[in-house]
């Protein structure tokens, strides 16, 4: 929900100029682009570093992962995630790493803007609950690892975490 994550960031009158753009452009943008679009210099530099942050969410999943099997206070993590949530999140498509389940990717079926319409909502939903079905991983409720994640599924991390 891009638009609520303008919000968020008191940003929301640039709404628009991310709705033209697909998640990959919006994670690729610079403050040169954003100048070129005539965002305020403050915005600019707020947005490039909210970004920033987006791209470092996995790491920060991995870390949430690690504190609350070495028994550390939920209280940290369950704020994190909440925040986490929040924020514009692609659903992970395995068609990159495993080709032969061709029907997965969500966005071969729906447009990949920014701002959706109410429309993909069910559909969007179908896909995630299938998604999270990919990710469950039995027996290793208590483990640390278990099976690792292709780099980029952050749905896929963020359930591990819950799961935790």
């Amino acid at each position: 929900d891009v638009p609520a994550w303008l919000k968020s960031l008191r940003l929301h009158k640039y709404a628009a100029l991310f709705s033209q753009m697909t998640y990959e452009e919006m994670m690729a943008l610079t403050e040169c682009q954003l100048e070129a679009q005539n965002v305020t210099k403050g915005a600019r530099h707020k947005i490039v570093i909210s970004i920033q942050k987006l791209k470092e969410r996995q790491n920060l999943l991995k870390s949430l992962e690690g504190d609350i099997l070495e028994g550390g206070n939920l209280r940290v993590p369950l704020q994190e995630l909440h925040q986490m949530i929040l924020t514009p999140i692609k659903a992970y498509s395995s068609q990159n790493s495993s080709p032969e389940e061709p029907g997965r990717d969500v966005d071969s079926q729906h447009p990949s803007s920014l701002l959706g319409s109410d429309s993909q909502g069910s559909d969007c939903k179908d896909s995630a609950a299938a998604g999270l079905q990919q990710h469950h991983l039995p027996g290793c409720e208590g483990e640390s690892g278990g099976a690792p994640l292709p780099e980029g599924d952050l749905p896929g991390q963020f359930t591990r975490v819950m799961g935790k």
